[in-house]
Formats: C-alpha cells, sequence, structure tokens
C-alpha cells in the first residue's frame, strides 16, 4: 500500500512513527527536515500521485484545534476541528481538498499527545457548556486507521471528557477499532452519502452504500451514535428520485433513536479551489456549465435553493424536525 515514508527529522523517534515504519519494513524512508518540503514544492501532479501517494510522518507545531468556520456545526455554540491528517484514501471529484492541495500524498501528524492536550485546554476555557471537536475536515477520520491509530488515541481521551463531543466524519467502512471501544454518548460516528450514480462516477475508491450501512449497523448495534451527512448536495438532471432512493436505502435500515444529527448542504467550494480542481480534471462534468461568479463557486442560486427545498422534505419523513441541519458552510 505505502512504498515510500517521508519522516521529519523531528519525529524520527516518535512511537508512533517507530510503530508505522515497523510495519512498513520495506518501505523506501526518506529524512526530511519539514513535510512542506515534499507537500508544498512547486510542479507536482496531484492526479498523478493520487494513482500511489506516499506517506509524510510529521508534526504538527501549534494550531492542533482551530475554530470551525461560521455556520459549521451541528447545534452548538462551541465548535472547533482538528486535522491528524491531510488528504485522503479516496478520490472524490468535488472534494475541495485538489483545490486545497498541491500533493496527494498522505500527512499524518504523529504528535498525538499535542492534540489532546490542546484539546483538553480548550474544553476548560469554556467549563459552562458542551464543547464539538471534529475531526475529518482535511482528511477522512477512519480510512487509515490502520496505520494511523487515531481511534485508540482519542476515543478514550473523549470517555474522560464527557463535556467535549467528538464527530468522526468518514466515507470508509473501517470500523474495527471501535468496536473494541466502549461508546459514549459524545462520540458521533459520521457517514457521508451521495446517490448511486452520482457515486459511481464521482466517489472513487469510497466502500459501495451496502458495506456503509452495515458498518452503521454494527456501530448500532454496539452503542454508537450515528451522524449522516448528505453534503454536498450533487445534482443530475434525475437528482429527485436518485436521493429519494438513496434516503430510501438507508434510513428503514437503521434505528432512528441512534441519529445523533442528519445534516445537508449545497455544493460550494472557494473559487480558487474550483479552478484548480477543473484544470486537473477538464473532462469533468461535474464542473460543466459552473462559472465562477463570486469569493465561493456553486450551482445558480435558484436551483440550490430547489435541491435544499426537496431534500429537506423528505428527509422530515424519515427523521424529526430536532435533529434535521442544513449546513451553511
Amino acid at each position: 500500500m505505502i512504498d515510500t515514508i517521508y519522516v521529519e527529522e523531528g519525529v524520527a523517534t516518535h512511537p508512533l512513527t517507530e510503530s508505522i515504519l515497523g510495519r512498513f519494513r520495506d518501505a523506501v524512508t526518506v529524512p526530511v527536515t519539514r513535510y512542506g518540503e515534499v507537500f508544498n514544492r512547486n510542479h507536482q501532479s496531484l492526479r498523478l500521485q493520487k494513482a500511489k501517494p506516499s506517506l509524510i510522518l510529521a508534526e504538527k507545531l501549534g494550531n492542533q484545534v482551530l475554530p470551525a468556520p461560521e455556520g459549521y456545526g451541528i447545534g452548538s455554540g462551541k465548535n472547533f476541528y482538528f486535522s491528524h491528517v491531510l488528504n485522503c484514501l479516496c478520490d472524490c471529484r468535488y472534494c475541495f481538498l485538489q483545490g486545497m492541495y498541491r500533493s496527494a500524498h498522505y500527512v499524518l501528524f504523529v504528535n498525538y499527545e499535542d492534540f489532546q492536550e490542546t484539546i483538553a485546554s480548550t474544553l476548560d476555557a469554556d467549563p459552562d457548556q458542551d464543547v464539538y471537536f471534529f475531526s475529518g475536515y482535511d482528511g477522512d477520520s477512519l480510512a487509515l486507521d490502520a496505520i494511523t491509530g487515531f481511534v485508540d488515541s482519542f476515543v478514550p481521551l473523549f470517555a474522560r471528557h464527557p463535556r467535549a463531543f467528538l464527530e468522526l466524519q468518514t466515507k470508509s467502512a473501517t470500523i474495527r477499532s471501535l468496536l473494541q471501544h466502549e461508546p459514549g454518548d459524545n462520540v458521533v460516528v459520521a457517514f457521508s452519502f451521495a446517490p448511486n450514480a452520482a457515486g459511481k462516477a464521482l466517489e472513487h475508491g469510497v466502500p459501495p452504500l451496502e458495506a456503509r450501512v452495515s458498518a452503521m449497523q454494527k456501530l448500532t448495534e454496539r452503542g454508537y451514535r450515528l451522524g449522516l451527512r448528505f453534503d454536498p448536495l450533487l445534482y443530475t438532471t434525475g437528482y429527485r428520485e436518485q436521493y429519494q432512493e438513496l434516503f430510501e436505502a438507508i434510513f428503514p435500515r437503521l434505528e432512528i433513536a441512534s441519529l445523533h444529527s442528519v445534516s445537508f448542504g449545497p455544493f460550494r467550494v472557494p473559487r480558487d479551489y474550483f479552478q484548480r480542481m477543473a484544470k486537473l480534471y477538464p473532462e469533468e462534468r461535474l464542473f460543466a456549465g459552473i462559472e465562477p461568479s463570486g469569493p465561493m463557486v456553486s450551482y445558480p442560486p435558484e436551483l440550490e435553493a430547489e435541491m435544499r427545498s426537496y431534500c429537506e422534505a423528505e428527509l422530515k419523513l424519515f427523521v424529526p424536525a430536532e435533529i434535521l441541519f442544513p449546513c451553511r458552510v
């Protein structure tokens, strides 16, 4: 899976680094001073790298926890995010990461202890309310868990802090580590979905719907709370029928009481990211007819409003309104 591993000199003897290198003994190891030497260098081909990404082991220096963008959250007034990994195992054509990064390599920040200390101090700064921490904003929370050991390091942390809520955002079905932990009400496993036709065309490397629904059922049986994320809403001429089919394939197979939240939101990316994405995949039909006209790129306002209205009405047929959240970001 991984042929080349770049290792920052500062984390060469970190226990997680040594553990990963021990499991990939055949990989070529390349020392670097800082991960940006590889990840941010000019004249890279993200499209080519996607076929065989390398792994970069690095240290996150500062800003381990950041305030979530305005409008990003599920009902709490205090929302933060943190990224232990940059980039994703999957290759989704609509993903903003392809416009944000120059490289397709995976970056893993191995200094989990610093993330955990910052999470604890962020929580202590708001002693009178619940605080939400989102993982998976800059990369899938679970897809690389067999390598990162992220679940084993962070789920026990949140078990010790009941006021802190952890949302693990994922498109994967990698749940083995989660099933080995006693779930708390403050850990939410949030799965993202697109209609089947759009998924096959645009979500390369994403496990089939059936595998992810099965994973959700196992998590529910174990006692985990689930989130469902229909974001971004993707337009095709038959989007109504496709989203109706998607909702009917998911909700009847889940215990509604196990759902923490359901959210939906439009396709929307920063203008400069979109331009890079369109340049990477000029043949991609998803980008056809979308003309950047401001700092954010999305569908025409009337189409976006129509899709929002339709999907919200359909979702209310399956879940109570109090756990339904439109995403405004």
